[in-house]
């Protein structure tokens, strides 16, 4: 398990290498693993790992993203993982003193799309759980990356940090609509459908007495024929509907309940 800086220079640049710098808990790479491969990202590279290399506990966690770590290159220091990088972000919260351009996850990963669209190499590195990069860590970085958290809690588990930053960069990517809706195989209601829906209200509350006093009339009715559109019914919803209309007025009639 594992790859060499050699066999990574070959990797396929459409997404940036994820670098993992003096990773502590096995369980914490294997879920970095999993959120990577959640959004396509498959370059993890580890840097002193504390519990060494191949990480058991790591794999386990990994469970179906194996794939991410069995490809993972090790490294013995952090200049030796970004020798071939064009560009570093570091991820970290604090302020470290250092003259550094300073990102969100949103703005950092738009730039570092454009930059790999252009044939660059990006890294994002992640500093270890306790405490998080060390400023000679930082250094070696082009930019820092800053989560917008609440500044009164701003720790975030390695796994989450990971996540946040490969979600924003395939999110840039996606066509997938911003809402959309589930029809479970059925049709929606047309707009003649809808409108046979509100004659029929109109005709069967106007018989009942329900638009009172007259000068509301007007106004109650808009709301109705609103409210019935801005529903989005199918149409098995709307013959539903007219059916509790014929119920209930066969009801009235007959003097049931």
């Amino acid at each position: 398990m594992g790859s060499t800086l050699r066999e990574l220079t070959t990797e396929r640049g459409s997404v940036p290498s994820v670098v993992l710098v003096r990773p502590q808990m096995g369980q914490n790479i294997g879920a970095a693993a999993r959120a990577m491969l959640n959004f396509g990202f498959e370059h993890m590279r580890v840097v002193a790992p504390r519990d060494g290399w191949p990480n058991p506990e790591a794999t386990a966690m990994a469970s179906g993203a194996s794939v991410v770590l069995d490809h993972a290159g090790q490294f013995p220091d952090l200049g030796t993982a970004l020798a071939d990088c064009d560009y570093v972000y570091a991820t970290t919260a604090r302020s470290r003193g250092l003259v550094k351009p300073v990102l969100t996850p949103e703005a950092a990963m738009a730039e570092a799309r454009a930059m790999i669209a252009a044939g660059k190499k990006v890294a994002v590195l992640f500093g270890p759980e306790r405490a998080g990069l060390e400023n000679d860590d930082v250094a070696h970085a082009n930019a820092i990356i800053t989560v917008p958290v609440n500044a009164d809690f701003y720790s975030l588990n390695l796994a989450q940090c990971v996540l946040l930053m490969a979600y924003e960069y395939a999110r840039q990517s996606s066509d997938a609509p911003g809402a959309r809706l589930e029809l479970a195989g059925a049709d929606l209601a047309t707009a003649q459908d809808v409108q046979h829906l509100g004659d029929h209200f109109e005709e069967r509350l106007s018989k009942a007495g329900f638009f009172f006093p007259e000068d509301k009339a007007p106004s109650m009715k808009l709301s109705l024929r609103n409210m019935f559109s801005r529903w989005s019914m199918t149409r098995t919803e709307v013959q539903i509907l007219h059916g509790v209309l014929r119920k209930l007025v066969g009801r009235d009639s007959s003097g049931g309940p």
